[in-house]
């Protein structure tokens, strides 16, 4: 949404004009799912789709938001009483960001906010996060607070593990708040430490939302967190991250089939999410294509949280672009989207091939974005 835009709104619900604007990015996730829990890596880049807010400071203790894209909802809280609100979910994002901020910065005040977001609902772009990093940008920069990105991350990570109930891990944040204009980001999700990849010039990033309801989501990704801990268990380690395959292999016996997979599909993930750093560094992009290929393959039949729509799409998408460029689903699964990195002079192509074949196949029809690597609201 235009700045203009957002001051009309702004006037509209304060009868003021706001002082202060503010954006956080979504994210992709290139490469590296089911990792980040892991303790491993992933590789995900800030899109140009994201949450703006138009804010004043107050002088009480009051929160005022107006959400434009939920039903033009308004919530009123005080910082003094943050309770959960079960009636308007998206509110608790605000909340929760806040309750955590305030036990750093218990200074803070009140604010009135407007706030509008273009992140796909529903998608796994990460509208969460991009909100949580938003509002905490705000409010730094409403009081001038002395707040890094890493510390904005973790702020929004544990809002969104205690207040709102998801036990998500850091990449979302970090990335919505530390992402570079035209790069991904390698993230090591245990030290948080991190190193730019630039993605190459002639390529765009596609996103294919195949609109599949993501139904099992919250269920099976406990349980897949599940098994990977027992795995990390029966070795004696805190996290899969510390498993070579090597000793996979040595142990298959003792572990469940299910087991197996499941650490099978992390501890080569990590590697592959490692290659592909090296790939881009090297506009090595039929390597990178390969990486991103065996990615998908491993989260289809290692750890089972693709459907057929997202294998449907990436087959497509595969058949016009070969090896120069990369497919694979992305985010948690059983639903959602596909990354491509699909060379710019094929983008028509692509979109005619998923017109043609997508909602023939499936009955759906898939949202296309042409996104371009964005920078974070803390870099």
């Amino acid at each position: 949404m235009s700045e203009n835009r957002l001051i009309q709104l702004f006037e509209q619900q304060f009868k003021s004009t706001p002082t202060h604007f503010f954006h956080a990015p979504g994210r992709v996730n290139l490469i590296g799912d089911h990792t980040d829990y892991n303790d491993g890596f992933v590789l995900p880049a800030a899109i140009n789709f994201g949450t703006s807010i138009a804010a004043t400071v107050r002088d009480d203790k009051q929160v005022r938001v107006y959400a434009h894209d939920c039903e033009r909802q308004i919530s009123q809280f005080s910082l003094d009483d943050i309770q959960f609100d079960a009636d308007m979910m998206w509110s608790n994002y605000v909340r929760g960001t806040l309750k955590i901020l305030l036990a750093s910065y218990p200074q803070i005040n009140g604010a009135n906010l407007v706030v509008s977001g273009n992140v796909p609902q529903g998608a796994g772009l990460s509208s969460s996060a991009s909100f949580e990093m938003a509002i905490v940008k705000a409010f730094a920069g409403l009081y001038q607070l002395d707040i890094d990105g890493v510390k904005a991350a973790l702020v929004g990570q544990k809002a969104e593990n205690t207040f709102v109930g998801c036990n998500c891990g850091i990449m979302d944040q970090l990335i919505s708040a530390m992402g570079k204009e035209d790069h991904a980001m390698l993230l090591d999700c245990r030290d948080l430490s991190f190193e730019d990849a630039p993605l190459p010039s002639q390529m765009s990033l596609l996103i294919v939302n195949s609109n599949v309801k993501r139904g099992l989501v919250d269920s099976e990704y406990n349980l897949r967190r599940q098994q990977c801990e027992q795995v990390a268990e029966h070795f004696k380690q805190s996290a899969l991250r510390d498993i070579t395959f090597a000793q996979l292999q040595s142990a298959r016996n003792e572990l469940t089939e299910v087991q197996y997979r499941r650490a099978r599909h992390v501890i080569t993930e990590n590697e592959r999410t490692i290659g592909a750093l090296h790939a881009l560094k090297n506009s090595d992009i039929a390597a990178l294509s390969e990486l991103m290929k065996a990615s998908h393959q491993s989260l289809r039949d290692d750890f089972e949280v693709t459907t057929k729509e997202m294998d449907g799409l990436v087959e497509i998408i595969e058949q016009v672009i070969g090896n120069q460029g990369g497919v694979r689903m992305t985010g948690g699964g059983f639903g959602g989207c596909v990354v491509a990195l699909v060379a710019s002079t094929m983008v028509s192509q692509v979109e005619q091939a998923i017109s043609d074949n997508y909602y023939k196949r499936f009955g759906l029809q898939a949202d296309i974005y042409i996104c371009t690597a964005a920078q974070g609201a803390f870099r």
